[in-house]
């Protein structure tokens, strides 16, 4: 185990014990899952399956005791004076130590600080309903395909070399979905073709803009480019726990918000990789370096051409980020009923010290796409598509799952 990993673990155990129990267990463990996952080192795809999972258990045991919604997965019976806290906690401790075996030693303990700091009324029966809950969650997804072995081919004539490094997350197209019907549920329409007026006028866009020594690229634009580098959970859940506290929610709509923003967040990730891998669209490094051969006149090739950083090894079309982004508006949107959010101050790791605000969520989904054309990543049909589908299966969570109990199922 690297001292690095060590340490991550070892803070783990430190915000357990600093923190105990605030208002808000469901927030609470939403932070801890986010910063348990960035020390695993996991990718988008992953990490936010084990956010989903957690948090859908969180909500099927809290939901088991006040039983206001449909239940995602089970409602289990719970005794009258259970403690809606412990059980939440408990089914997010015990889906984190279940995802990886070799720290659950860690994550038990940092359980068991915060549950010690929790009233001793109902914590017991909590507990167990926790674990009972959580178990259901894991024996479901045992077999959902996340862990399927890699089989990508690369679309290469025989006899010719192609780099080698090995592609992101191919297997995830066949990934179950949390609430979507099937990964290609919204898969996105083909992406824009290479003799097109639209496609030189992106090309040119992102030639120019994305280029690493960009000289068109303002000095903000760069900066937000790079506070976007970021790929974890930690510059997109601090929006949901600001819009959770402002809202003041009870702790089963706070369950509630955070289930369906990380499912939607989970499927949009799975919806993503479909589109990606059924397309494979090339990146821009790949098609400005190669601008001598779309057959459109108006593309002319750089054969230097860098983005601002290395490219993600996956298939450009849709945007990754641009689906995680509006995935989440979506929800926040439809739960609170306003695109407005007052103030949402957020850091990122790869923007040392810049400090992004935001008071709308559209201008937030916007930025994140923006960012991405300007690192040089992806195309802008590529965001917008990317935040059609994330618009959509944010509504459809909203609309199919964990609906009120006096909404009929449909």
């Amino acid at each position: 185990m690297s001292r690095k990993y060590q340490a991550a673990l070892a803070g783990l155990i430190l915000i357990g014990a600093v923190q105990n129990a605030t208002a808000d267990v469901i927030s609470d463990w939403n932070e801890k899952a986010v910063t348990y996952v960035l020390s695993r080192s996991m990718g988008p795809p992953p990490a936010e399956r084990t956010i989903a999972m957690m948090h859908a258990a969180m909500f099927d045991a809290v939901n088991s005791i006040e039983r206001k919604y449909r239940p995602y997965l089970v409602q289990l019976p719970a005794p009258a004076g259970t403690s809606k806290e412990a059980a939440a906690a408990s089914a997010a401790g015990s889906i984190l130590a279940a995802v990886s075996p070799q720290t659950a030693a860690n994550l038990k303990a940092m359980l068991a600080v915060y549950l010690d700091a929790l009233p001793a009324t109902g914590k017991t029966e909590g507990v167990k309903l926790g674990e009972a809950v959580a178990a259901k969650v894991i024996e479901a997804r045992a077999n959902d395909g996340a862990n399927q072995q890699e089989s990508y081919r690369a679309n290469t004539p025989p006899g010719a070399y192609v780099p080698t490094p090995v592609v992101f997350v191919p297997q995830w197209p066949n990934v179950k979905p949390f609430v979507m019907t099937s990964p290609a549920q919204f898969r996105a329409a083909p992406p824009v073709t290479l003799d097109s007026p639209r496609w030189a006028a992106d090309y040119n866009e992102i030639k120019a803009l994305g280029r690493v020594d960009s000289a068109t690229r303002s000095a903000d634009q760069a900066e937000v480019a790079r506070f976007w580098l970021a790929i974890g959970g930690d510059v997109y859940y601090p929006m949901t726990r600001a819009v959770a506290a402002a809202k003041k929610l009870e702790l089963i709509d706070s369950a509630r918000l955070f289930a369906l923003v990380s499912m939607a967040r989970a499927d949009s990730l799975i919806g993503v990789f479909d589109s990606k891998y059924h397309y494979g669209f090339w990146r821009a490094v790949t098609a400005i370096r190669n601008g001598d051969r779309d057959d459109n006149p108006a593309t002319e090739r750089d054969p230097t051409w860098l983005p601002i950083a290395d490219t993600p090894m996956h298939p450009e079309y849709p945007c990754a980020h641009c689906v995680q982004a509006a995935s989440m508006g979506a929800v926040l949107e439809a739960l609170t009923g306003s695109r407005s959010i007052g103030e949402v101050a957020m850091t990122s790791t790869t923007a040392p010290g810049v400090t992004r605000r935001w008071t709308d969520l559209h201008e937030f989904v916007k930025e994140v796409s923006q960012a991405r054309i300007w690192a040089g990543f992806h195309y802008r049909f590529s965001t917008e598509a990317a935040e059609k589908m994330g618009r959509q299966i944010g509504e459809y969570a909203v609309n199919n799952a964990l609906q009120p109990v006096a909404v009929a199922v449909r």
